[in-house]
């Protein structure tokens, strides 16, 4: 079975190297992407295993990660690292991450045409063994497909008010919002006057 966590060889090479420093911490890798350009970026998306990392944890992350690349040496170039959370419309890319997001509106393209398509657009129904199921709107009517997890070439959450409001809702029962820093909003019910 192959994931979406690294994409090209380098991408995988690396994710070996970075992979073990990272769950030796405590998070997870979730994604990693070496970006071309003047300056080769590398882009690393990790999380806590429930979720939940702050700029805190970044920090901690690339320290750990800096130190085993300038040992392991295997970009020749130039380089910046860029650690980061998933974000909340977050890249699906291992098989846990469908079941977990069930429910929620997701993209999802394919490496190979399926029924004359690559991209998808649905809710997201979790998983049934290597497949991941979504459902998705078929001449009018809503149907639940399979598309098997080899197959996808690239998935992610949708966002939406929904996803939104699942994220405050988390980090508010994680205890890492604080809602006595922010200020009450106000809003106006009553509508503008008209001109006669």
């Amino acid at each position: 079975m192959t994931d979406l966590i690294a994409k090209t060889a380098i991408d995988r090479r690396l994710a070996e190297i970075v992979g073990p420093t990272i769950e030796g911490l405590g998070y997870e890798l979730v994604r990693l992407r070496l970006q071309g350009g003047k300056t080769a970026t590398l882009q690393i998306m990790a999380d806590r295993p429930d979720g939940g990392i702050n700029v805190d944890d970044c920090a901690v992350i690339s320290t750990a990660v800096s130190a085993v690349l300038d040992v392991e040496d295997p970009i020749e170039e130039n380089y910046y690292l860029e650690v980061s959370s998933p974000g909340i419309d977050r890249p699906l890319t291992r098989l846990k991450d469908f079941d977990a997001w069930e429910g929620y509106e997701v993209k999802i393209e394919t490496s190979e045409q399926i029924d004359g398509r690559r991209r998808f657009k649905g809710i997201l129904r979790g998983t049934e063994e290597n497949e991941v199921l979504i459902e998705i709107e078929n001449n009018g009517e809503m149907v639940t497909i399979g598309l098997d997890f080899d197959w996808l070439s690239d998935a992610k959450l949708v966002l939406t008010d929904e996803l939104i409001e699942e994220m405050l809702r988390q980090k508010k029962a994680t205890g890492s919002i604080d809602e006595t820093q922010f200020d009450e909003i106000e809003t106006d019910t009553d509508s503008p006057d008209e001109e006669t």
